[in-house]
C-alpha cells in the first residue's frame, strides 16, 4: 500500500494535530495549502507564517499554492451573500479539494485528506463526502477523519499555544471577515 499522503491544511493551528497524528500512523504526509479564499492579503501572510512554523516544527514538505484571491472571487461569484457554512463554503472546499487532488496526482500522492474537521464550527459530513467524491473523481483515496474527535480541537488550541501558531478568529474569505466585523 502506497503510504503517500497529501494533506490539505486549511491553517496552522488546525494541522497541530493531524500533522503529527499521520506522522505516527506511518504515513508520509506531504503539506498542501491553497490559501486564494484568505481575505485581506495581510490575514494570509500572518497564516503563512505560522504555516512555516509548522513546517518546521513537524519536518513536513508543503506545496503553497499561489496567492490568486481574484480567480477565488470569480469562482465563488453569484454565492456572495450565503451564509457561513452554506453553499459558498461547499464551493470553497471544493475548489481547494480539487487543487489539491491535482498536486497528489502530480506528487504520486495516492491518498488524500485534510485538517478542515478539526473545526467544530465545520460540517464534517459535507467536508468528507466532498473529499470522498472528488478523490474518487481524480483516482486518489480519501481517509476519512474526523480531528475534532477526542479533545482534537482543544488539543490544537494547546499545541498552537506552545508553538506560538498565530490563530485567526474567522474562517478567512472577504465575506466571512465581512461577517465578523459587521457584528
Amino acid at each position: 500500500m502506497n503510504k503517500k499522503l497529501l494533506l490539505h491544511i486549511c491553517c496552522a493551528p488546525d494541522g497541530s494535530i493531524p500533522v503529527p497524528d499521520l506522522i505516527s500512523e506511518g504515513w508520509e504526509v506531504r503539506g498542501f495549502f491553497y490559501g486564494s479564499n484568505i481575505h485581506p492579503l495581510s490575514e494570509y501572510n500572518l497564516r503563512l507564517e505560522a504555516l512555516h512554523k509548522l513546517i518546521n516544527h513537524t519536518g513536513i514538505k508543503c506545496e503553497i499554492m499561489k496567492y490568486n484571491p481574484e480567480e477565488w472571487l470569480e469562482n465563488i461569484s453569484g454565492l456572495e451573500h450565503e451564509p457561513e457554512g452554506g453553499r459558498r463554503c461547499e464551493k470553497c472546499f471544493m475548489l481547494q479539494f480539487e487543487a489539491g487532488a491535482l498536486i497528489a496526482n502530480k506528487l504520486g500522492c495516492e491518498n488524500f485528506c485534510t485538517t478542515l474537521t478539526i473545526s467544530p464550527h465545520k460540517n464534517v459530513t459535507l467536508i468528507n463526502s466532498l473529499g470522498e467524491r472528488i478523490s474518487s473523481h481524480y483516482g486518489l483515496k480519501w481517509q476519512n477523519r474526523i480531528w475534532r474527535k477526542n479533545n482534537g480541537f482543544l488539543r490544537s488550541i494547546r499545541v498552537s499555544k506552545e508553538l506560538g501558531l498565530y490563530r485567526q478568529n474567522y474562517c478567512g474569505c472577504v465575506f466571512s471577515h465581512r461577517d465578523i466585523t459587521n457584528k
